[in-house]
């Protein structure tokens, strides 16, 4: 198969863990025989400071003309202590994935054996959780009408959704639901907001639809007391954009690091695979930022956007056995580089398949 790949590793420790994923990328296809083509592509700050735009034209025709988008993160301290500033590196991602028509991010959440100490967890609470997280990524309060008033002294933000957007959503939920244990958490705040009671309307109205899946309601507040004290309740939780954003950055204490959590973007057009960390800056260029969140992104992208899971399972156990050998970053306890680790991981993939 001829793969191509827009590589978008944006700010801060962006470029250096992108780098280590394309390298368990090349490690993929030449054990499987794939052929690979990266284009290269400027989005958040590094985007601004050429373009003036946090995801400009050329970037958005390069994912559009691309099979997956490999993403690194977005974010400067420049913009983040200038609350003033009217471009912002965030928006960016945003843009990309409005115009791209991502309104679904899939985010997996499990524990490995020899890390169940690193999390802030008791190791019988997590120790054996598997659920992913569903987040609808295009509406709600980040892209409702949102303004100033009172001379600047009273703000609003919009929390708007539409029927068809929790729809599709949902249908994406049970579908994933069907392949995995057949059970769906449907989070919101329907107690309260006039959109989540719309959200708990429709999904009980779709739930007749999924017989054989067991289909439960939880509020937001309850959902993120009960990722701290029993996350093997979950399977498939499924919740509109700001919630899920909150709740899956919570649920990183259950793995026991944000540098272990990937995530795919997916919709319309080109899906986005990309670690849920941050640019990190205090990091950036000194190679100590954990790759393993990238790397496992690659990971859904060979599942996800090829539909290649024997690929996506060489990276996994690739990772795995770094995770078992103690051969990690200094967040998980290790004392490699975050170079040397992608090197091991790619070097590991290639040497499993002969």
């Amino acid at each position: 198969m001829k793969i191509r790949i827009a590589k978008l590793p944006g700010d801060g420790i962006g470029p250096e863990v992108v780098e280590q994923a394309v390298k368990a990328v090349d490690a993929v296809c030449e054990r499987f025989g794939h052929s690979v083509e990266y284009t290269f592509a400027k989005v958040g700050a590094c985007a601004i400071e050429e373009f003036g735009s946090a995801y400009p034209e050329s970037t958005h025709k390069i994912c559009m003309e691309s099979d997956a988008v490999l993403f690194g993160a977005v974010g400067d301290p420049k913009y983040d202590n200038d609350p003033t500033s009217k471009v912002r590196p965030e928006q960016g991602l945003l843009a990309m994935r409005k115009q791209l028509g991502l309104f679904a991010n899939l985010r997996p959440v499990e524990t490995f054996k020899a890390l169940v100490h690193n999390s802030p967890l008791k190791e019988e609470l997590v120790d054996g959780a598997d659920f992913l997280c569903v987040r609808e990524l295009t509406g709600g309060m980040y892209f409702g009408e949102k303004g100033r008033l009172d001379n600047g002294d009273t703000a609003f933000d919009t929390n708007i959704y539409h029927r068809n957007e929790v729809e599709r959503i949902l249908k994406l939920a049970y579908g994933y639901a069907m392949k995995r244990r057949k059970h769906l958490t449907v989070v919101d705040k329907a107690n309260v907001l006039e959109s989540s009671r719309l959200w708990r309307q429709i999904a009980q109205e779709m739930a007749p639809l999924y017989p054989e899946v067991t289909t439960d309601y939880m509020y937001v507040d309850n959902a993120a007391m009960k990722l701290v004290t029993g996350p093997k309740f979950f399977d498939v939780l499924v919740t509109e954009n700001t919630f899920g954003d909150i709740l899956t950055d919570e649920a990183s204490c259950v793995s026991g690091s944000m540098g272990l959590l990937a995530s795919a973007s997916v919709g319309e057009h080109t899906g986005v695979y990309e670690p849920i960390h941050g640019s990190y800056p205090q990091a950036a260029g000194k190679n100590i930022a954990n790759p393993l969140a990238t790397i496992l992104s690659a990971a859904m992208m060979f599942e996800y956007a090829f539909g290649l899971a024997e690929e996506g399972k060489a990276i996994r156990e690739a990772v795995s056995a770094s995770i078992d050998a103690g051969f990690t970053t200094e967040d998980l306890g290790g004392t490699r580089s975050t170079s040397e680790v992608g090197d091991w991981v790619s070097a590991r993939i290639k040497s499993s398949g002969k």
